[in-house]
């Protein structure tokens, strides 16, 4: 059985066991409400020449967008978003422990606002590749789940006193309970939620850590809608979902001028080392590389000395950038990456992280688009790169879906806060059951997994409830 296959099985024994204690333990609805907005479809509303989403009120409002401090996926996304509500003149507070560059690189603005907290750990990992779920429950249980009560005043004092429109996360599931408690509306924009990642963590570590998944999931269920971004996990503790493409920062360079600022000839090959802002510790050696290569490195220390035919880049580099000059992409499957790897046809060669449920999805999405190829732990550490480079120049990666989920997701947020989009109604205790049993069969089928073995009660769900 490959190593997609067990992903694959693993997390679907993982949703079905999170399905479970959920439904018995808790009071979630699940609701799909998918809103399919795709390239060439009219928009609800029109957008204005500089790519701002343009509302039909004139009235300035204040976002409160809180950021997970995991990797810099999250914090890159956000930037693009961010953007687009600046564009429109609105105020944004952007909560997080994610560098300020991820967000100054693309926005300049007296309109954005920054608060350093940290109200969540992601997930605690001893380098880019390896998870640590004891040690990430630990430190959650410290800085998350023993604060909790000073955790909800001081977050409600904090969206008063900035008088708030719309509280956005990703994906930080506390402030969805205290935008309810304050009474005004929440929205979550990700392609995953940390009770489904977290969920891992609790089979590892014994039921007694089990609270927490439900206390994540709980604080999910405030939430007024979900904003689902393509490549997503199942989100059963979520009501109202719209679905939105791709959230990808845009270009400012062409390949000529990255190359020529670089000072890299046109006949070098690239491929950039990027693992999403968690340092890669690889002892880097120039016979990892063909002849004729040079590979541009994220994240590396100011001490780390490099061969010839590596290249550090700043801390701070705009990564979309690069990765568009780029012949290629050796990383971790990371929406941040990922989406901008697809977005600018650039062959991605990804190794696998244990203990992360978003990676099945994200892999699924990466190669239905002809877009990567897996390179093993083992080959990477050892530099045995050139078979797989090779065959990712072969790749002939082929997304041409819209890319602008940023400016439509701006645009829903806005129309949000201004009371346009109205929540759903609880389904019954059966639809909740059936919403959360049948996307994951139809989930298996689309992927060709139809041989996951899974319980005969959760395969015939749909059936028995009519769905």
């Amino acid at each position: 059985m490959n190593q997609n296959i067990r992903s694959l099985l693993h997390c679907s024994f993982s949703v079905l066991f999170f399905i479970i204690i959920i439904y018995s333990a808790c009071n979630i609805a699940i609701i799909h409400n998918m809103v399919a907005i795709k390239m060439g479809m009219k928009q609800q509303e029109e957008y204005d020449g500089d790519g701002a989403a343009a509302v039909s009120s004139t009235q300035k409002m204040v976002f409160a967008y809180y950021v997970t401090g995991h990797g810099f996926g999250h914090a890159t996304r956000v930037a693009e978003v961010v953007r687009h509500l600046i564009l429109a003149g609105h105020d944004v507070h952007v909560v997080t422990a994610a560098p300020e560059f991820v967000f100054t690189n693309e926005v300049h603005s007296p309109r954005l606002f920054f608060r350093k907290v940290v109200l969540e750990c992601g997930a605690v990992q001893s380098d880019a590749l390896t998870v640590d779920p004891l040690a990430t429950l630990e430190r959650y249980t410290e800085e998350t789940v023993k604060p909790r009560a000073s955790i909800l005043a001081k977050e409600t004092e904090w969206l008063k006193f900035i008088n708030a429109d719309l509280v956005v996360s990703d994906v930080v599931s506390t402030v969805c309970r205290v935008a309810a408690d304050v009474g005004i509306p929440s929205v979550c924009v990700a392609n995953f939620s940390w009770d489904i990642i977290y969920l891992d963590y609790v089979m590892a570590a014994g039921p007694d850590s089990r609270s927490i998944v439900l206390q994540i999931a709980e604080d999910y269920s405030n939430c007024n809608f979900l904003i689902r971004l393509p490549g997503y996990c199942p989100m059963p503790a979520f009501r109202n979902v719209i679905d939105v493409p791709l959230v990808v920062r845009r270009l400012y360079k062409s390949t000529e001028e990255v190359r020529e600022e670089l000072g890299i000839a046109d006949n070098v090959k690239l491929v950039i080392l990027n693992f999403g802002g968690q340092p890669s510790e690889l002892k880097l050696k120039e016979e990892f590389l063909p002849s004729g290569w040079l590979c541009l490195v994220c994240g590396a220390s100011d001490t780390q000395d490099l061969p010839a035919n590596f290249k550090k880049l700043p801390k701070n580099v705009y990564t979309p950038d690069i990765i568009a000059a780029s012949d290629c992409v050796i990383g971790k499957l990371g929406y941040g990456s990922v989406s901008e790897a697809l977005a600018y046809k650039c062959p991605f060669v990804f190794v696998h992280r244990e203990y992360f449920n978003e990676e099945p999805f994200l892999r699924k999405m990466l190669e239905h688009y002809q877009g990567g190829i897996e390179m093993s732990r083992n080959a990477l550490l050892s530099g045995h790169w050139k078979p797989y480079l090779e065959r990712a120049m072969s790749l002939k990666p082929c997304y041409e879906e819209s890319i602008n989920g940023g400016e439509v997701a701006a645009q829903i947020l806005q129309e949000i806060a201004l009371g346009k989009y109205h929540a759903s109604v609880n389904h019954s205790e059966a639809k909740r059951l059936c919403d959360a049993a049948v996307p994951d069969d139809q989930r298996r089928r689309a992927i060709g997994q139809d041989d996951i073995l899974i319980p005969e009660w959760y395969a015939n769900a749909g059936k028995q409830l009519g769905c």
